[in-house]
């Protein structure tokens, strides 16, 4: 059985992102019953204490973070992962709080403060799933952000894939909330043109990810 972990950053439960994530999930479980998918949510994360217990000489905590807390299960079965997903929406350009301290947790440990080596424990594919309320046209914006996380992670893991969605919709009854600025009405009819391709593109990166499993 290979195991892909989908870890999701978004702070809501069944918005933008978390239907990504489901539908990345779907792609790979598509694939083969032989691959195992868990959509894991980062909302009650607990911060890095920086602690450099995983460097101190001869650290038993070089494969996974010392500080232990809710996260520390999650930690160790993503360091035996067979594909991890990272989701996340874009807030003032960035990806959320909780995805870059899990970032940060996962891979500094593999990360040899002797020589800068990457002692990673096998390298395996990854993805990165965008949401957000900017267009196309923000993209130049946002990509310094998020090439520095891709460049990150692919240091210790495979260069990952992307998957973005513009203009998503942020609230179910816009009426509701004092938000003209971001032309609710645009929004709206940019779901209706491109979410279900948007879903398309997160199912294909999920069967992608699940075939480099299982080859």
């Amino acid at each position: 059985m290979k195991n892909i972990l989908v870890i999701d950053g978004g702070p809501r439960r069944n918005m933008n992102t978390a239907a990504l994530c489901d539908a990345f999930a779907e792609g790979t479980k598509a694939v083969s019953p032989e691959i195992a998918v868990e959509h894991v949510r980062l909302r009650d994360i607990a911060f890095s204490a920086s602690c450099l217990a995983c460097k101190l000489k001869n650290s038993r905590f070089t494969k996974v973070c010392a500080w232990k807390d809710g996260l520390t299960p999650v930690l160790a079965k993503a360091a035996d992962a067979d594909g991890l997903a990272f989701a996340s929406p874009i807030y003032f350009g960035e990806i959320t709080a909780e995805l870059r301290a899990f970032l940060e947790r996962l891979l500094f440990p593999w990360l040899s403060y002797d020589d800068g080596s990457c002692n990673v424990p096998r390298r395996v594919p990854t993805a990165f799933l965008y949401t957000m309320n900017g267009g196309p046209e923000h993209a130049a914006y946002m990509r310094p952000n998020q090439e520095a996380n891709e460049r990150l992670v692919g240091m210790f893991l495979e260069a990952p894939e992307r998957v973005e969605a513009f203009r998503t919709v942020q609230v179910a009854d816009y009426s509701r909330y004092a938000m003209a600025m971001l032309d609710p009405d645009a929004h709206l009819a940019w779901r209706d043109a491109h979410w279900e391709n948007d879903l398309a593109a997160a199912r294909a990166a999920g069967r992608r990810m699940a075939e480099k499993a299982l080859a």
